[in-house]
């Protein structure tokens, strides 16, 4: 029997491989498989990423993944067992809801281990139908979570024993998310195209537009500095005519900030909007659990100070007074006192802070340390693993609570 007859394979089942952030940790991910020796293989809808996939090393199989026809399942299980059975594949690593639905039965089905990525804490989801939907996330041999507060929340909300629990934080992109990569004709496009000014810094806030993600505590932090020397950017998916997008707009008319707020859509070159930043804030609300830090990380790969809201997985998306400032929810005081500690900084210790924010990225959220975390969780679980070409990494587990 060659050795390639007996490499064990890896089923990764995604919705989609369009461009994107969790998409490109898959693809890495798929990439180092490949590299390693393993057999690798992904299902998903397609998309732009297919091609650098299959390029790669990685075998492809189109599903539509997100659909919840009864016909549609019925045929991705299909589907899906038959690419486990080709590709020899001994474990299927499912990375939503959706998928997890096909690939559980597709696994038990085939006798292939199963794992399940929980990428957010998934608001709403604590009774109910919906929590039901979001507990085949919780059958997983073994369950991946981008943050302690993630795992913690799964233990407690789906009974999982931490035991089975693995904490794979997202990775970045560092290659695009690099400040030496950066050219100045970005910037000065979107620049001209938000029409910022020259004469103020820029604070950004990015991300959803929706209550709870501290758009409204920035409007009451800028009222209370004495400081008008920079303007908030609000960047996110701006629909005139949503009620909190509306009710923003009143409040920024009302409170007499309208000359130094700006709101704007159209991230297509997140890059250049943290380099033009000057600051980055997320100030999340108490209740806002489910909030992304990749926003966050994002930003200090780009060398940028952040202050974020201590909910959440933001609360371990920052080194406090090294890269940037933890806020307790809703402490208006404290998130203005930070603004003006933040903007006061000069240009050598803002340095200083960059190098620190871009050091830790790199060591805790790149694609690459992704990856080998995650074929680290799949070694536990698949005989005659590959062996990794560089020392395995270690992953983080949930702490277990010591019974007196």
């Amino acid at each position: 029997m060659s050795i390639s007859a007996i490499r064990p394979g890896i089923l990764q089942v995604v919705p989609s491989l369009e461009e994107g952030t969790a998409a490109r940790a898959i693809l890495a991910t798929a990439k180092l498989l490949a590299a390693e020796g393993w057999r690798s293989c992904v299902a998903s809808a397609g998309g732009p990423l297919v091609r650098e996939l299959v390029a790669h090393g990685s075998a492809h199989v189109t599903a539509s993944i997100e659909s919840s026809n009864p016909l549609t399942l019925s045929t991705n299980l299909a589907k899906l067992v038959k690419a486990i059975r080709e590709h020899k594949v001994e474990l299927v690593h499912a990375h939503s809801r959706a998928a997890a639905w096909s690939a559980s039965f597709a696994a038990r089905r085939a006798g292939a281990a199963f794992v399940t990525s929980f990428e957010t804490a998934y608001a709403g989801g604590e009774g109910g139908l919906k929590k039901r939907y979001n507990a085949v996330l919780a059958q997983g041999a073994r369950i991946i979570a981008n943050s302690e507060y993630l795992a913690e929340h799964i233990s407690k909300t789906y009974d999982v024993e931490p035991a089975r629990l693995r904490i794979v934080r997202q990775g970045i992109d560092l290659e695009a998310y690099d400040p030496a990569k950066m050219r100045g004709h970005r910037m000065a496009k979107l620049h001209e195209r938000w029409q910022l000014g020259l004469e103020r810094r820029i604070v950004l806030l990015p991300g959803r537009v929706v209550r709870g993600r501290g758009h409204l505590a920035m409007l009451d932090a800028m009222q209370r500095l004495a400081r008008d020397d920079f303007v908030l950017l609000i960047l996110g998916d701006l629909d005139p005519a949503d009620a909190y997008v509306r009710e923003l707009e009143s409040r920024v008319r009302s409170s007499g900030l309208a000359k130094r707020v700006h709101f704007a859509s159209g991230g297509d070159d997140l890059p250049a909007a943290y380099a033009l930043a000057d600051l980055v804030v997320m100030p999340a609300a108490a209740d806002a659990t489910d909030v992304d830090a990749v926003p966050a990380i994002e930003a200090q790969a780009m060398g940028k100070p952040v202050i974020l809201g201590n909910v959440g997985a933001l609360g371990e998306a920052v080194l406090p007074a090294a890269t940037g400032w933890l806020v307790a929810p809703g402490d208006i005081d404290e998130l203005a006192w930070s603004l003006d500690r933040a903007l006061a900084m000069e240009k050598p210790t803002l340095e200083r802070l960059a190098e620190r924010a871009r050091s830790f990225v790199m060591r805790e959220y790149s694609t690459e340390q992704s990856a080998r975390r995650t074929i680290a969780v799949y070694r536990e679980l698949v005989r005659n693993a590959p062996r990794p070409n560089l020392p395995e990494p270690v992953v983080e587990r949930l702490a277990i609570p010591q019974v007196d």
